[in-house]
């Protein structure tokens, strides 16, 4: 089985490495196009600004490439965030693959809540085979930005509000946690992806 890794100057992608060979799997970290549209599985990594990223997948047509892509393909934290149709981080036009709007987390209440939200939590009516053998379970979350619930919610969480823990539509699944730092719920959840 081939996994490509989408390169495309986000933050975490050794962490996603270490993580996948804890797991026993290897990957390729690329951003040439014939590479990822002939890999099995592809994942969308991120930890980085929304505009910036946006632009360099436009200059590579990686933009164009992902959205047309037909095996399963695993987006994490700013990489979902991407695949919806917009996100109000400096007003930025997304893939539009998931039908939902990126929005940044406004503390409205009395509650200590610190922005972004950093650390571990909970996330629960999960759907889909990504999450077998994974319901309730903390994951790590570090984000200021969330997805809102909708029809392609398929793991909910809360901080501030509910919101999507994670989406998927077809053969793409985006977490806005780190899978790669959530231990063994993590660990559970990239073996899934691989076997789905």
């Amino acid at each position: 089985m081939v996994l490509t890794i989408v390169k495309y100057n986000a933050g975490n992608i050794q962490s996603v490495l270490y993580a996948l060979e804890r797991i026993g799997t290897t990957a390729s970290v690329t951003d040439d196009v014939d590479e990822i549209k002939s890999a099995d599985k592809v994942i969308f990594p991120g930890v980085g600004e929304a505009s910036t990223a946006m632009q360099y997948l436009k200059e590579r047509n990686l933009d164009k490439l992902i959205k047309d892509l037909k095996q399963p393909v695993l987006g994490v934290c700013l990489g979902l965030q991407l695949m919806c149709t917009y996100t109000e981080e400096n007003d930025t036009e997304c893939l539009g693959i998931f039908d939902a709007q990126v929005k940044k987390f406004v503390n409205q209440s009395n509650a200590n809540y610190k922005i972004p939200q950093i650390g571990w939590n909970n996330i629960y009516d999960v759907k889909t085979d990504l999450f077998r053998g994974v319901n309730n379970d903390y994951c790590y979350f570090v984000h200021s930005y969330y997805a809102s619930l909708g029809e392609h919610t398929i793991a909910t969480a809360d901080y501030i509000q509910p919101y999507s823990a994670a989406l998927h539509k077809n053969n793409f699944y985006g977490v806005q946690f780190h899978p790669e730092k959530s231990a063994e719920a993590g660990e559970q959840i990239l073996k899934n992806f691989i076997t789905l």
